[in-house]
């Protein structure tokens, strides 16, 4: 069969085909996990299981039947009073969390690496959100965790802030000190919401970081298909406690949510959360074993260097993920995007994510001994075969400060706006968002002032191959401003 006149289909089969080694998400790493506990078979015949709310099948907003088992039993694995089943990803739980616990003009406390979905809620709603700047780690040059003391000053700052949002785990795998940080924000009479998108298989062994809601947050939201087995964009989001009206947070799950869910991904978080009940406590002790000599090995053999436990104590950092290998190969004179092009290209592995110091591989029960060895291989070969001498590139370092906001956000979209050369911007007002991608998180914001810190940080952005979204120009050569 011939598949050029359907390029998108082709893409996504030609990927399926290829004999590339996957350390990225989704978590069940093309439906491995499957074969190897012998359930291949639960979604062999996909398009034949895609339905809509026919008797006996359930529906998403009204649910009554398997569909309502089925949440009460994820209820009961991951500690919640209530989880909801999500289709639009974790983005919507992300959406529902914010607008249910806030209403217009509210404030909002925010980390800067938040994911852009918290900015768009924040938009969204019309809230006025008030950014913390998350510890930075000088060696990584990445954000790491928010200290407590952090979120006490914010608060005591913005007494008539609604809620507290942390992102915990990172992208990169640091986690925060939730359960401090829940103490802090009851404390104040505010919510707690946490985005644990990369953070659902904590629940499933005692020694992984505790999960948001055992640390006293009040809603999380989990992206189960990527540290877990679902599907992708199939997430869930939890609740607990006396806080929150689940009753408006039921309201804004429909608002966000499409009307036409598929059901096999709803069948895929059912089947994720069975798998992990049964099986994930002695998958996970093989997945920390493997990663944690991984980790060690990448740690004595190289000059790359592998996020680990002794950065605990350090930068707001409570805890890691064992499971997220984030290596930082700027020692070996490499930037994490050519890293990633070159296990990609030479060494057939495609890693989760790359940005100009680093390289991320996400590993799950899905992985085996031989991908764990494949990916320290690659690694070791990849320092071998680079100037040991080699002085690493001199990076211009994240911004360590917040713009300034001149302009709420919500009302910098509805303003005149023009285009600007990026390197003329400084001292404008930015009128959209500036996205490095991944890890997802604004360097810029509309209604924010550019300064030159931002520009040139963006500029290093673009010559060493990042991809930038939120833009009209996808190249950067210009940006939107508020004239």
């Amino acid at each position: 069969m011939q598949y050029d006149n359907m390029p998108l289909f082709k893409s996504i089969k030609d990927y399926a085909d290829s004999n590339v080694l996957p350390f990225h998400m989704p978590g069940h790493k093309r439906g491995r996990i499957y074969k190897k506990l012998g359930l291949g078979s639960l979604f062999e015949n996909i398009l034949k299981m895609d339905t809509t709310e026919v008797p006996g099948v359930d529906n998403l907003f009204c649910p009554v039947g398997p569909l309502l088992k089925a949440q009460k039993m994820a209820a009961e694995s991951f500690g919640a009073d209530h989880s909801f089943f999500l289709i639009n990803g974790t983005t919507a739980g992300i959406y529902a969390m914010i607008l249910s616990t806030t209403n217009p003009g509210d404030k909002i406390i925010i980390p800067r690496n938040a994911h852009r979905s918290a900015i768009s809620a924040s938009i969204l709603g019309r809230l006025q959100p008030v950014y913390l700047l998350p510890e930075i780690d000088e060696q990584m040059g990445i954000a790491m965790g928010i200290k407590p003391e952090t979120i006490e000053k914010a608060l005591i700052r913005n007494p008539d802030a609604k809620a507290v949002l942390i992102t915990s785990p990172t992208y990169y795998g640091a986690c925060s000190d939730l359960k401090s940080i829940a103490g802090i924000v009851h404390k104040h009479g505010k919510v707690l919401l946490v985005d644990e998108a990369h953070g659902s298989h904590f629940v499933f062994h005692k020694d992984l970081p505790k999960s948001a809601l055992a640390s006293g947050a009040d809603m999380t939201a989990q992206s189960t298909h990527k540290t877990l087995l679902s599907m992708t964009g199939s997430s869930m989001l939890h609740t607990k406690g006396e806080r929150l009206d689940i009753e408006k947070v039921k309201f804004y799950l429909q608002l966000v949510q499409t009307t036409s869910p598929s059901h096999v991904m709803l069948a895929s978080l059912d089947a994720a959360r069975y798998i992990m009940d049964k099986y994930g406590y002695i998958l996970l002790d093989e997945c920390m074993k493997y990663s944690d000599m991984v980790r060690k090995e990448i740690n004595q053999r190289t000059e790359f260097y592998c996020l680990s436990y002794e950065k605990i104590g350090e930068n707001g950092i409570y805890d890691i993920d064992p499971l997220r290998l984030t290596v930082c190969v700027k020692e070996g004179g490499l930037t994490g995007n050519e890293a990633n092009r070159i296990l990609r290209d030479k060494y057939k592995i495609q890693v989760e994510l790359s940005d100009i110091n680093n390289i991320a591989a996400i590993t799950t029960v899905a992985d085996g001994e031989e991908d764990y060895n494949k990916f320290l291989d690659a690694i070791c070969s990849l320092s071998e075969s680079v100037h040991k001498k080699q002085t690493h590139i001199g990076y211009k370092e994240l911004p360590k400060s917040l713009p300034k906001i001149a302009v709420k956000p919500y009302e910098a979209i509805h303003k005149g706006s023009e285009m600007v050369e990026l390197s003329k911007s400084i001292g404008l007002i930015s009128a959209e968002m500036v996205i490095p991608y991944p890890p997802g998180i604004p360097v810029i914001m509309p209604g924010e002032v550019i300064d030159r810190d931002i520009v040139d940080y963006l500029i290093q952005c673009k010559e060493s191959g990042v991809r930038i979204s939120g833009t009209i120009d996808s190249n950067l050569d210009r940006i939107k401003i508020i004239k």
